[in-house]
């Protein structure tokens, strides 16, 4: 995995009136990519976009059609794996970002819209979303790092496919210190917009829901937890 050291600091998280204060008091690694087809498929030996619509198979492509639980079950493999070969030191260990983490990672210090401002129409520079999949005839999750990273060098952070977060949907944002999310519900957060989505549902602050065991253009990048 290709990871970026996100620091720790200070945000706001959310958009127009419903904002809240964050403090993320802890560096972390986020993956700098969205999790490949290939590399899916390396940890787990399953690849449920197969026989799907709207998919183009490719060892670079954005995994897709992977649920929730899929999401952590990697995670927790990887973990093993890597720990066995002593690639993880200490307490490390592989999981998903919270959503707190995630726009915080997304917005890479803006405040705008986007992580590269409030005008929708560079989001091509940046996206793979409807006007140039859907639109363009290429209904289907793209190979990551084609587009311009963020400030902070994450690719596909806006499009490509929706990411799953770790923390459970609620209609109020988690704010203070280290937020995690509410402590249960029926949906987890995805974030981000996907190859489908208009420039709307791209944006930093935009949040979804979908059931931990749904599928679709539903895919992850990885977190890693720092060593003490």
């Amino acid at each position: 995995m290709e990871l970026i050291e996100i620091p720790a600091g200070n945000f706001r998280m959310g958009e127009g009136n419903r904002v809240v204060a964050v403090s993320l008091t802890k560096p972390f690694l986020l993956g700098q990519y969205e999790v490949t087809q290939g590399q899916f498929k390396k940890v787990m030996d399953l690849e449920p976009w197969l026989n799907k619509s709207d998919v183009q198979i490719g060892e670079d492509n954005a995994a897709s059609w992977v649920s929730w639980k899929e999401t952590t079950d990697f995670c927790k493999k990887l973990t093993e794996i890597e720990r066995k070969d002593g690639t993880l030191k200490g307490n490390e260990e592989y999981r998903l970002p919270t959503e707190a983490e995630w726009e915080y990672a997304c917005r890479a210090g803006t405040t705008t819209a986007f992580s590269f401002g409030d005008d929708d129409s560079k989001l091509g520079d940046y996206a793979w979303f409807d006007r140039n999949t859907f639109y363009a005839g290429e209904k289907y999750a793209h190979k990551v790092g084609f587009k311009k990273p963020n400030p902070w060098g994450l690719y596909d952070m806006h499009g490509n496919v929706w990411e799953w977060c770790s923390d459970w949907f609620s209609g109020n944002l988690s704010g203070g210190v280290d937020p995690v999310g509410p402590g249960g519900g029926s949906g987890r957060i995805i974030r981000g917009g996907g190859w489908k989505s208009d420039s709307v549902l791209c944006r930093s602050a935009l949040r979804n829901e979908f059931g931990p065991l749904d599928r679709g253009v539903l895919g992850f990048r990885v977190a890693r937890s720092q060593s003490e």
